[in-house]
């Protein structure tokens, strides 16, 4: 694996921009849980190795959650994850994929059960940021412990 550049160095006014969209998504998050969560399951959608190492250590540092790290992938299959986290994963899914389906009637109406209006759009700010951390980190060669 080579790092193709470090983009902190390269343009700090980039990763200030991107900090700051960070910074808003989790201070509306009220879910650490779920937040991390949804940054996991965007990050196996990508295939993005550096996100998907730090959010699942982030996820690990609230508490045992490694059933939910191991089965994440698999969520449509378990019973371990509660409605509303299965609402949000599925947001992440379609946004992350967004010109298969967009946000089909339905899933939007399913995540208006556990959700207000402003949440929602406080989700898809937050599917948002990780879809771009993703693909920052993916297009400049970030993997694991490139910055050790």
């Amino acid at each position: 694996m080579n790092l193709r550049l470090n983009y902190r160095v390269v343009n700090d006014p980039a990763y200030q921009a991107m900090m700051a969209m960070e910074k808003f998504a989790g201070s509306r998050s009220g879910d650490k849980v779920l937040y991390e969560l949804l940054k996991i399951r965007v990050s196996q959608i990508n295939g993005c190795s550096f996100c998907l190492d730090m959010h699942a250590k982030d996820l690990l540092k609230l508490g045992d959650y490694s059933d939910h790290i191991l089965l994440l992938s698999v969520w449509r299959e378990v019973p371990l994850f509660t409605e509303k986290e299965r609402a949000v994963l599925e947001l992440a899914e379609a946004v992350t994929l967004i010109s298969q389906e967009g946000v089909p009637q339905p899933l939007y109406e399913k995540l208006r059960e556990h959700v207000s209006e402003e949440e929602y759009v406080d989700l898809i700010i937050a599917i948002n940021t990780i879809n771009s951390w993703n693909r920052i980190a993916i297009s400049t060669g970030m993997y694991p412990g490139c910055f050790e």
